[in-house]
């Protein structure tokens, strides 16, 4: 077996490690398997912990301006001490539960432009740690999460690019210190209103909440602003629900919203004083159960726009060169 990377903070002869990814992929709140292969250098080494973490690229607000930043932001320790011979194999096999508002990173199997994850491998050994593996890991959509951006294609609007902004959302319970943001262009119907949508996911075992920003063009008599909306629907829900009038009903709604009611200060969903905040709860009133639901529902209109977002949710980086320079610093 080739191994991608000697453990250079051991020095030449140290070991070498190599973490496999049973699966390319996941869903967030699902497990991720593999194992990690070690092998011993020309000494016996003390290993002190083999660590697992997910790491990503974000947008950190700094000096009045946004900053990119990879960080981590979920371990699993794969070993503890243990000893590791000189020339020796080792397999540790793994399980890492992938956090519920893990971010998604790919549509229908094509990288997510803007979205990079990473699995990165840490062994410690006499007190100097290797970040010594990073391989590639794409998160896929749960179900309501797919129909939902489905539903964004299917009336017209275009995926433009996604990232992760660090922070928190007011008003919004979550587990991570960041955000995913997914931009699109607006639909033809739209575009006279509506520079661009921003949609979040924020998702639990039961449920997702979803946070829309819109994008207001300014008329001839006034300047354009933002639109808020937050709504919870079911995982249950997802293969029940028509799902394209829902969404068109979320942007009509924002676009019909009358611009002469700002809400007070202190209120909103924590992106500065929003104009406009709706909190909705999508409740199944039929065919509730266990798991994400099932039937074919809206399949038909899912099938029907997977070319497009196929075409239009492709990276614009390769993982490799994204990770470069956080490698290097190492």
């Amino acid at each position: 077996m080739v191994f991608k990377k000697m453990l250079g903070a051991f020095g030449v002869g140290g070991p070498s490690v190599d973490t496999v990814l049973s699966q390319p992929g996941a869903q967030p709140g699902a497990s991720v398997t593999g194992q990690v292969n070690l092998v011993g250098g020309s000494s016996d080494a003390a290993i002190e912990h083999i660590t697992l973490g997910l790491v990503t690229r974000m947008e950190v607000e700094h000096g009045g301006g946004d900053q990119q930043a990879v960080g981590e932001f979920h371990r699993l320790t794969v070993s503890g001490p243990m000893r590791l011979g000189s020339g020796q194999h080792l397999s540790l096999p793994f399980q890492l539960i992938l956090p519920w508002e893990t971010p998604i990173t790919a549509v229908y199997g094509q990288p997510l432009r803007g979205m990079v994850m990473g699995v990165r491998t840490e062994v410690s050994i006499a007190r100097a740690l290797d970040k010594g593996d990073l391989d590639p890991i794409q998160i896929h959509p749960l179900p309501v999460q797919q129909k939902i951006l489905d539903a964004f294609a299917q009336i017209g609007f275009v995926f433009k690019s996604a990232d992760l902004e660090y922070g928190q959302i007011a008003g919004v319970h979550q587990a991570l210190p960041f955000y995913q943001e997914i931009e699109f262009f607006p639909a033809q119907q739209y575009a006279h209103v509506i520079n661009e949508v921003e949609l979040t996911f924020v998702t639990s075992p039961r449920q997702v909440d979803v946070i829309l920003e819109f994008d207001k063009r300014g008329g001839l008599f006034s300047g354009g602003h933002d639109n808020f909306g937050r709504y919870t629907v079911s995982h249950n829900d997802a293969e029940t629900t028509d799902w394209t009038s829902v969404v068109d009903g979320w942007v009509r709604q924002a676009v019909e919203h009358r611009q002469s009611a700002p809400q007070a200060p202190g209120h909103g969903l924590g992106y500065g004083q929003p104009a406009y905040s709706h909190h909705g709860h999508y409740q199944q009133s039929h065919g509730h159960g266990h798991g994400h639901g099932g039937g074919s529902g809206m399949g038909g209109v899912a099938m029907g726009v997977v070319g497009g977002l196929a075409a239009g949710y492709v990276a614009g980086e390769i993982m490799d060169e994204v990770f470069e320079d956080d490698e290097g610093e190492d």
